[in-house]
């Protein structure tokens, strides 16, 4: 049986980039994200997720794809976006299907907003799911992969 894996403290908030995964029910592919980012990118990411239009859980598949990975789905909730979540992010991943143009209007900061086009696996079979997670955790893992040689860049300068 694999360990099960949890989120790490990581380095002090204030040198990890703060990063909110949108989707559009916060109950699939911006849950995995934070799950990934939080063990795997913890030293690098403060994690978080939101939706468009939250289902109010996240997805049993969702939970059961990250379990038999070895990721915890322990404090993932599916909460609505707001203002405050962008404001407070210094980068968001916008994993809806729209552009960030028409999700983030009125929202403010579509500069530090990347676009991902992940396939929604709501209501999909296990394969579904276990092939969404597979490409999300690989995103995460080069997103994390680019900001530790950012840091690694900065350190460097001084």
């Amino acid at each position: 049986m694999k360990k099960e894996k949890t989120e790490t403290a990581g380095a002090p908030r204030s040198q990890r980039t703060r990063v909110l995964f949108v989707c559009v029910g916060n109950a699939c592919r911006s849950p995995m994200a934070e799950a990934i980012a939080r063990y795997d990118a913890a030293d690098v990411m403060e994690a978080s997720s939101a939706g468009l239009h939250p289902l109010g859980n996240t997805a049993d598949m969702t939970r059961q794809t990250l379990m038999k990975n070895g990721y915890s789905a322990n404090g993932l909730t599916s909460d609505l976006l707001t203002r405050e979540d962008t404001d407070a992010a210094d980068l968001v991943i916008n994993m809806t299907g729209r552009t960030s143009e028409e999700v983030f209007r009125g929202h403010g900061g579509q500069r530090k907003v990347e676009d991902w086009l992940v396939e929604d696996p709501y209501g999909g079979d296990p394969e579904t799911y276990q092939r969404v997670f597979e490409g999300i955790r690989r995103r995460v893992n080069q997103l994390a992969m680019s900001l530790r040689e950012k840091r690694v860049s900065r350190r460097a300068e001084r």
